[in-house]
């Protein structure tokens, strides 16, 4: 007698997204999501801020977000860079995913423990990650600017 295969799939299905969500859920960020950090002291601008990304988002780690900021040339001409030591931020970035295709970023001034920036975005026409990059320089760039 011959058992059908579909049982044997579906559990393996199953298996592999039980899996996933504990793989996502313990935080575990593989290698490759870690981007490569490419300091101002090396490119000879002094560093003036360091920025610290938390992503409280499974489906957009912080990794990403700083490699995205990393790739912003205005990012590192005006002298910021990545920490991953909280204690060490002069900015964080929040990020958390709100509804469905919505997320929502703030901009913290570590010192005052102000907000200075935020916003909703969308998952929508590209990547949250490039999206709050780009947003951060710009709302950064507004709240500079007298």
């Amino acid at each position: 007698m011959r058992t059908p295969t579909v049982g044997k799939h579906a559990s393996r299905v199953l298996f592999a997204i039980l899996g996933l969500s504990f793989y996502l859920a313990a935080g575990i960020v593989p290698a490759q999501d870690k981007p490569a950090t490419i300091s101002p002291q090396r490119s000879g601008v002094p560093a003036s801020r360091k920025v610290f990304v938390h992503s409280k988002s499974v489906l957009v780690s912080a990794a990403v977000v700083e490699d995205k900021l990393l790739k912003q040339t205005e990012f590192q001409q005006r002298g910021f860079v990545i920490t991953r030591n909280v204690d060490d931020a002069d900015i964080v970035i929040e990020l958390r995913h709100d509804l469905l295709t919505k997320y929502v970023f703030s901009v913290i001034e570590v010192k005052s423990q102000t907000v200075v920036a935020g916003g909703k975005l969308s998952s929508i026409g590209g990547t949250v990650a490039e999206k709050v990059a780009k947003r951060f320089i710009k709302e950064i760039n507004a709240v500079s600017q007298p």
